[in-house]
């Protein structure tokens, strides 16, 4: 009788038993996704609760640890029917082997969902998402989390735990490397970008990857900067800053959402129901399944939350939880839960209904083998096409921090000395979270990037990427007197960066400086190429180097692309997306800070007692948004289309942009605007546009923004998103420490709102 209703219900997709459970469907559903929940009841019906506590849990493979392991014994529990998902279990033939198991060998026969943690590529492996951002290009982005999708596709994979949309302005906490920077806008479009590239545009399609915002929420915001460190701000902050990018990619349509580690007022983000259904449900209207971060539930009791396992597990169902990611509590403990009345059996059966439409809208009930093609993983992963596009993407998140006297691009005739601990290396340049990445095989080091591009150079290592070993400093030494130019690639090793990867001293390691001081030392001009994850004190480096070239972790074809930048077949065009500090005492710092009542550059004001420090200046080494180009731009005085704005209007910002300089370039031009006051204080400025721009050499382009008055909406003290009669300032430029230029008011025909 088992079998029957398996082939019945599952292998026939349920067609025949739309009557097991009677629901009342709302008229407006769609009518595919009333099918799909008409499909999703049937299979409920048919679950004993063991089942349904087995979709509610994933575990990780030993295939791939990405984490502490708790419990190696996920085969036994598969064979069971006691898992849902796993993670860290990748390849056509592994994930098909699982699925197999799931499918033919329990009583249901109910697919399973493969999630691994790709971030930036599965083979391909492109820059690090911080290094993307930087390439302020949205279509680029999408372009490359749709290649990642079509790879780990072909692997097996139908999840990935990306993207993390966390805004953080804290160079010390090591996941910086996965987001998109300090600015909420910029952020935000970068959340759908690359939900929409992963999910492609339906999900019954067979390359759509399934993706998950995380963290949520405000894990950026770590106090200290120190990962799984706890949360603490205001309800304002939280609206106006760190909520927006989730509901950005809950407006892509985003399949699932990931909890944070923090805590928020008081309260874990697994367990806090108001951030999980008042939040995440009521307020931005998601609809897919919520899943822990590692063994987060667990975590509630060391929080200090939860009394023990069994009653963490219920405040994290209760708040809206569906899936356990690896700690095993739902396993070991819901059933014990419901017995005790402390979670409703309606509670699980909604957990278990958000899982399941997402099977079925990826097709695994049709077809559970659907993504397990060994033919297509073979011919997808790795294609030319993809590494040629990661060498494309590497390019254009570069950014040109320092270039004096021309010393970039590197001319053909010029004999390089090529030194430093990363120059040959493939092992790190394709940084942390590099999914299946081949570090000593496919990846290409700088080395290999000139070899390829047959330049005159001579390489030595000079030194280790840690340590005190200095012998060969003076081969490094001896190469740089010798050379024309001396390249130094330099920064942080791939670990030194990432998740559990905080740091309090965010310079690059002693015994490099001490080479590039030697180096320095020899008089030849000196180029900085910098591998990291996140922002560096580079004060020093600054004053050292004629040039400095941020490749972050470039990737798999990152050596081509550092090359590329470095002699000039691509002008580097990318601007930073986070502020880079002259040290870590002013950190968090971010370009949209708040004002005080003693600025520093209060007109009258005494110079000591103004928000200032004595050993430092207040504005950072490199701003938001700042990047250099291989040439110059000119911008125009932006003219406006009005001096007033009234509600249901737009006004229109208009500047001209001219290359000036000697190369065909690129440039993202920006917009900020300050609002002068309100009812509460606002930002010193706020990116509200951009545009990026191809000019040639000579060429002047016009540039057109439109701003209405929802651009200018913020909370208030009562936390409504409200617009305010005021005064607005703005400027147009290639970066956000410039002057304002312009002004504005805005008029509401609302009075009420008047100031």
């Amino acid at each position: 009788m088992h079998k029957t209703l398996k082939i019945l219900c599952i292998g026939l997709g349920l067609a025949s038993m739309t009557s097991c459970h009677n629901t009342t469907y709302k008229e407006t559903q769609d009518p595919a996704e009333q099918e799909i929940s008409r499909k999703v009841d049937s299979v409920l019906s048919l679950m004993t609760l063991q089942e349904k506590i087995g979709q509610t849990v994933l575990y990780s493979s030993i295939e791939d640890v990405t984490g502490p392991t708790l419990d190696t014994n996920y085969m036994n529990y598969l064979k069971n029917g006691e898992i849902g998902a796993i993670f860290n279990a990748t390849g056509s033939s592994f994930t098909r082997e699982l699925q197999k198991i799931a499918v033919e060998e329990t009583r249901l026969g109910i697919p399973l969902l493969f999630g691994y943690d790709v971030i930036h590529g599965y083979k391909t492996i492109f820059p690090i998402p911080l290094g993307e951002s930087a390439s302020w290009d949205m279509d680029l982005m999408e372009k490359s989390a749709r290649v990642a999708a079509e790879e780990a596709t072909a692997a097996g994979l139908h999840w990935t735990f990306a993207p993390m949309v966390d805004i953080s302005r804290d160079a010390r906490w090591g996941r910086v490397a996965e987001g998109g920077g300090e600015d909420t806008y910029l952020g935000s479009l970068i959340a759908k970008a690359r939900v929409k590239g992963f999910q492609g545009e339906d999900l019954s399609d067979i390359n759509t990857l399934l993706a998950c915002a995380k963290h949520y929420a405000a894990y950026g915001a770590a106090q200290a900067g120190r990962d799984y460190h706890t949360v603490d701000m205001s309800e304002l902050s939280l609206r106006e800053y760190y909520l927006p990018p989730f509901q950005a990619a809950v407006d892509a349509d985003v399949a699932t959402v990931m909890t944070a580690f923090n805590e928020l007022n008081g309260v874990p983000a697994t367990g806090n129901s108001y951030l999980l259904k008042d939040v995440l449900r009521d307020q931005m209207g998601f609809n897919g399944f919520v899943v822990t971060d590692y063994t987060s539930i667990n975590e509630m009791v060391p929080h200090g939350y939860a009394r023990d396992l069994q009653h963490a597990g219920e405040m994290a169902m209760n708040a809206g939880v569906d899936m356990d990611l690896q700690g095993g509590v739902y396993k070991d403990y819901l059933k014990k839960s419901l017995d005790e009345k402390n979670v409703d059996m309606e509670r699980l059966d909604q957990a278990v209904r958000n899982i399941l439409r997402l099977k079925f809208k990826l097709g695994l009930f049709e077809d559970p083998y659907r993504y397990s093609n060994e033919e297509l993983e073979t011919e997808v992963v790795l294609s030319e096409e993809n590494l040629a596009f990661a060498r494309e993407v590497a390019q254009k998140s570069m950014v040109l921090l320092k270039n004096d006297k021309q010393t970039l691009p590197l001319k053909d005739n010029q004999k390089i000395a090529l030194i430093g601990p990363l120059a040959a290396d493939e092992f790190h340049i394709i940084g942390n979270w590099s999914g299946r990445g081949d570090r000593d095989g496919t990846a290409v080091s700088i080395k290999e990037g000139f070899e390829a591009q047959n330049k005159t150079f001579t390489y030595v290592k000079g030194s280790e990427i840690t340590g005190d070993d200095r012998s060969g400093f003076q081969s490094a030494v001896n190469l740089a007197k010798q050379s024309d130019v001396a390249v130094l690639v330099v920064g942080e090793s791939e670990r030194m960066s990432g998740e559990a990867a905080s740091r309090t001293n965010i310079r690059i390691p002693e015994i490099q400086r001490e080479l590039i001081k030697a180096v320095k030392a020899t008089g030849t001009p000196l180029v900085l190429v910098l591998y990291n994850g996140r922002p560096l004190n580079l004060v020093e480096e600054n004053e050292m180097a004629d040039a400095m070239l941020e490749a972050w972790f470039p990737g798999t074809s990152g050596g081509h692309a550092v090359t590329d930048v470095l002699y000039g077949r691509y002008n580097p065009a990318g601007k930073l997306t986070l502020t880079f500090p002259r040290n870590v005492g002013q950190v968090p710092i971010h370009y949209n800070m708040k004002n005080t009542g003693r600025p520093q550059d209060l007109e009258g004001a005494h110079p000591r007692y103004v928000s200032r420090y004595i050993d430092v200046e207040n504005a950072p080494l490199f701003p938001f948004g700042y990047g250099l180009s291989y040439t110059s731009f000119n911008y125009s005085q932006p003219q406006l289309s009005s001096t007033t704005l009234r509600d249901g209007e737009k006004l229109t910002i208009i500047t001209e942009v001219t290359n000036t300089g000697d190369y065909d370039g690129e440039e993202v031009v920006q917009l900020y605007i300050k609002d002068r006051f309100g009812s509460v204080t606002r930002p010193v400025k706020e990116l509200k546009a951009f545009q990026k721009i191809s000019l040639k050499k000579g060429e002047t382009q016009k540039v057109s923004f439109e701003i209405s008055v929802d651009d200018l909406k913020f909370y208030n003290r009562d936390l409504e998103f409200v617009n305010e009669a005021g005064q607005y300032d703005l400027f147009v430029a290639g970066s956000s420490d410039h002057a304002f230029t312009n002004s504005f008011e805005l008029k509401m025909r609302d009075t009420q709102n008047n100031l």
